[in-house]
């Protein structure tokens, strides 16, 4: 019998297998990310009006 197309059939379904789980991840990933750089945003803004606060007190 030919196997030939039964390997073949078989390579296709565990690339597509793995583009699945490299798609997922770089999802995650993605996400992961967005939420960090909200973080950091929200930081850097907290920072920001801490210091607007100290320098008001020289101007009073």
């Amino acid at each position: 019998m030919d196997d030939s197309g039964q390997t073949s059939a078989e390579f296709i379904l565990l690339f597509g297998g793995i583009m699945v789980v490299v798609l997922l991840a770089i999802y995650m990933y993605n996400n992961y990310l967005s939420d960090l750089s909200g973080e950091i945003s929200s930081r850097e803004v907290n920072e920001f009006n801490n210091e607007l606060s100290n320098l008001k007190s020289y101007f009073k």
